[in-house]
């Protein structure tokens, strides 16, 4: 196993790098870049962002008198101020230097500072991470923790009233939109218009250092209980089927069949011989599930609840061309995607010792 975990994590890095290369050159060469983002707030503010320009007067110099040139294009710029602009996003330099230059960075954690924002992204991310680390943390184990002895009892119980009450719950879940969810719940829950059981924007309360350790925690998860509750909603639903329909496949082969001939108990088959084998599939959606519910599944959740987390620093980043924010959420991700995908491997042999990731390797070699 050392020499398999070894291979992978020599992997991870021609992996990580390729993912990035293939996001930079694709962005860094489509239109609506950084430097068009910023033209267009100087055509639709003027003096405002003819100061922020001059302002950068130490590091690219400063820009041409509003007057002193002809406008030749059809954004009413001057080649200087272009320029200007250019060198103020670092797009003076060939793209090739510009990767180079972020790779380097990258391998320290030093993403720069946002475009638009007036920050660092580390600080950004730093502000950000604990939203969605809560979010996607806690959704996510209890999501596990109902789906999955959820999705084992509708498998024992399959066809019976249990199973067609519960599948009746959680196709509904499916089929309604998580921020439908979300809102419903706001309505109800957060003084929308019936009750005022829980807050509304944060992760915690103004004067939260002041509490006490007791009233931190509860103060905590009062403000994450809406948003943890809209997206196990939506998100419990393909993991249930998937741990029934997985259980079921299990329980019809003729090894189940043998144990209960041996006299073996239900339970004992159930969790003795079929768990293992059944989990199995279950255990190879984790990293994707977790990467999801840690990113891009919390986006509306965010936007709705006022949280300020990753997946929403990510969307304005994408929106707003803001290249290190993107760049660095992109690292970021991909980097514990990597990760978590190696953890995965080693859950399968815990899970079932029979599992040898080098024998069959070597097999396949």
């Amino acid at each position: 196993m050392t020499a398999y975990l070894l291979r992978r994590f020599g992997l991870l890095i021609p992996t990580l790098l390729g993912i990035m290369a293939l996001n930079f050159f694709i962005i860094q060469t489509a239109p609506g870049g950084p430097v068009d983002q910023f033209i267009a707030r100087l055509s639709g503010e003027g003096d405002m962002a003819m100061e922020r320009l001059s302002g950068q007067g130490s590091e690219v110099g400063s820009p041409p008198e509003a007057g002193e040139n002809a406008l030749p294009n059809s954004r009413g710029v001057s080649p200087e101020l272009l320029l200007e602009i250019q060198k103020l996003y670092g797009f003076d330099r060939p793209i090739l230097e510009r990767f180079t230059s972020m790779l380097h960075d990258y391998v320290t954690f030093n993403f720069g500072n946002s475009f638009f924002k007036g920050r660092s992204v580390v600080g950004l991310i730093r502000d950000s991470l604990p939203v969605s680390m809560s979010l996607g943390i806690w959704s996510t184990l209890v999501i596990y923790l109902v789906s999955i002895p959820l999705g084992i009892r509708k498998a024992v119980k399959h066809g019976t009233r249990f199973d067609a009450a519960t599948g009746v719950a959680v196709v509904v879940a499916n089929a309604v939109p998580v921020f439908l969810f979300a809102i419903l719940l706001i309505v109800f829950f957060a003084g929308g218009s019936y009750f005022k059981w829980f807050p509304l924007r944060g992760l915690v309360s103004p004067g939260f250092e002041a509490l006490s350790m007791t009233n931190k925690i509860a103060d905590y998860f009062r403000h994450l209980c809406l948003p943890i509750t809209a997206m196990v909603i939506g998100g419990f639903a393909t993991l249930t089927m998937l741990t029934k329909n997985s259980f079921l496949d299990e329980i019809g082969k003729l090894y189940v069949a043998a144990a209960r001939a041996k006299g073996l108990t239900e339970k004992k088959i159930l969790y003795g011989h079929i768990f293992r084998n059944a989990m199995l599939i279950v255990i190879s959606g984790f990293p994707a599930a977790f990467i999801s519910m840690f990113f891009t599944g919390s986006l509306l959740v965010e936007v709705i609840f006022s949280l300020n987390g990753m997946g929403l620093l990510g969307f304005e980043a994408a929106m707003q061309r803001d290249y290190p924010v993107m760049f660095a959420t992109l690292y970021i991700f991909t980097l514990m995607g990597l990760i978590t995908k190696i953890i995965s491997d080693l859950t399968y042999t815990f899970v079932d010792p029979r599992i040898d990731f080098e024998s069959r390797e070597a097999r396949h070699g």
